[in-house]
């Protein structure tokens, strides 16, 4: 059980309003409670003149802050000094989302490399993982906002999760290599109203997580930890320019 709090025995999943421990409970009230808000979180990006990591924090209070008192709030603040791993994937340090969000933002903003490397950019917003929870469903509309503005549409009704997770986890552990941008150009489309987007994604079935591993913590401090997260760095091998 992922438990980045250490508290699960008295405060439920990730410290969640009701206590709820069975995760079957979770996942229900999580998906209803991104169907009831999704009009609202559509309607605020529709509403930003420019999209910054603010807004991006704000989508997901807006999805998720009815179960999750710290809704909104990332990584950064809530547990600095702690690793957030699947599998063989490490997402970035704490420190660093701010940085990996922004720079995906950046890029999205820029209707030539949105239209182009719409892969990349949602890889830039899954390795900054700022989120304990509900980080597939935030990047999702925000990269869906930003295709709309650049004038293109991803069908993801299309897509099938295990091969886009698959792709997913390629593009955080490689990011120069295509692995996403690859995987999405079948499903690149003409845009479509927010309207139609809205009925259609909330028909989707959960885009979070990276496949079957469960998400696991550790502190930074351990000598073994940092030393992973350093290979899985120099692997990756991101270049910012």
């Amino acid at each position: 059980m992922f438990d980045p709090f250490g508290d699960f025995e008295t405060a439920g999943y990730l410290r969640n309003s009701g206590a709820e421990k069975d995760p079957a409970i979770v996942h229900a009230v999580e998906h209803a409670l991104f169907r009831a808000q999704l009009p609202l979180a559509l309607a605020y990006l529709a509403q930003r003149k420019r999209i910054g990591y603010e807004d991006f924090l704000a989508v997901h209070r807006l999805l998720f802050e009815g179960f999750y008192p710290w809704a909104g709030k990332d990584r950064a603040e809530l547990m600095p000094e702690k690793a957030i791993i699947k599998g063989a994937v490490y997402f970035c340090h704490p420190q660093d989302c701010r940085r990996a969000v922004e720079d995906g933002l950046a890029r999205g903003q820029d209707k030539t490399q949105m239209r182009t490397r719409p892969g990349f950019i949602m890889g830039l917003f899954a390795y900054g993982h700022p989120f304990l929870d509900g980080n597939g469903r935030t990047m999702l509309l925000v990269h869906a906002e930003l295709c709309f503005r650049a004038g293109m549409s991803v069908d993801w009704s299309r897509t099938r999760k295990t091969p886009y997770l698959q792709a997913l986890a390629r593009e955080i552990e490689d990011p120069n290599a295509g692995h996403l941008d690859a995987y999405l150009a079948p499903f690149i489309d003409r845009p479509i109203a927010r309207g139609q987007w809205q009925t259609a994604v909330a028909a989707l079935p959960g885009l979070d997580g990276l496949g079957a591993h469960e998400d696991a913590v550790a502190r930074y401090a351990d000598p073994q930890v940092a030393d992973g997260y350093a290979a899985f760095e120099r692997k990756r091998g991101y270049r910012s320019t």
